[in-house]
């Protein structure tokens, strides 16, 4: 891939990063919200899967998939640092142990079930992003965009919420990380369904940044020639 200097690339790479950990960190947190059940997760995620749509239509799939292993590095990197600090043993001045486990002891099984769901969600949501575009000639960017969360956010949300509130903590011995069947079902469809309608909310904001973006950049990427393996390391 050819090396290019670009104005906002490293901008974008760093909102999407932060928006991954924040989502990882608030992501055990329940909340009611008119009498639905969701993740506050829901408030901070979906903005990776907006600027990974941004990242793939104007920069393209090879681009992107770079920026994704970024992400899966940073949240590893994240997650192993909580880990560490939480087996510290606690000053005997700290008094908030228990509050530090509960929210950031729980990480390496987040961390798992988080990088399953976002390797495969991010990375459906790319393919699906670069090959619409495609097909549409570089039309109609609202599907693209609405059609590639669609995808990608369902990939991610039946593999994450199962994984890291059911079966891992079952495995693990973590009773209390345990959700009640009817609580994950509520919080999986219910975040589903407002990560997809958030994009939909975005979708004047996604046109703007793009347009401005390949104004700026002088790019404008079709992936007619991509090989799409996610694992071409040797292509970051």
């Amino acid at each position: 891939m050819e090396t290019r200097n670009y104005k906002y690339l490293d901008l974008i790479t760093a909102v999407f990063i932060t928006a991954l950990l924040v989502s990882n960190v608030v992501a055990s947190k329940t909340a009611d919200l008119f009498g639905y059940t969701i993740g506050v997760g829901i408030f901070v995620f979906p903005i990776s899967y907006i600027f990974g749509d941004i990242l793939t239509e104007v920069y393209g799939y090879r681009r992107s998939r770079r920026v994704i292993w970024m992400g899966f590095a940073s949240v590893a990197l994240a997650s192993i640092i909580f880990f560490l600090c939480d087996l510290a043993p606690p000053a005997e001045g700290f008094k908030h142990q228990d509050a530090f486990h509960t929210i950031l002891g729980q990480s390496p099984m987040i961390l798992i079930a988080s990088i399953t769901a976002y390797f495969c969600g991010e990375f459906c949501n790319s393919y699906v992003m670069a090959k619409m575009k495609i097909w549409s000639e570089g039309r109609h960017l609202w599907m693209r965009t609405i059609g590639s969360t669609i995808v990608g956010e369902g990939v991610d949300s039946v593999i994450f919420y199962p994984l890291a509130f059911m079966v891992f903590p079952m495995l693990l011995g973590f009773t209390d990380a345990v959700w009640p069947t009817g609580v994950l079902l509520a919080v999986t469809v219910n975040n589903y369904i407002l990560k997809v309608l958030l994009e939909v909310l975005a979708t004047p904001a996604t046109y703007l940044i793009v347009n401005k973006l390949k104004a700026s950049e002088h790019e404008d990427v079709f992936d007619r020639e991509t090989d799409f393996n996610p694992f071409l390391i040797g292509e970051l």
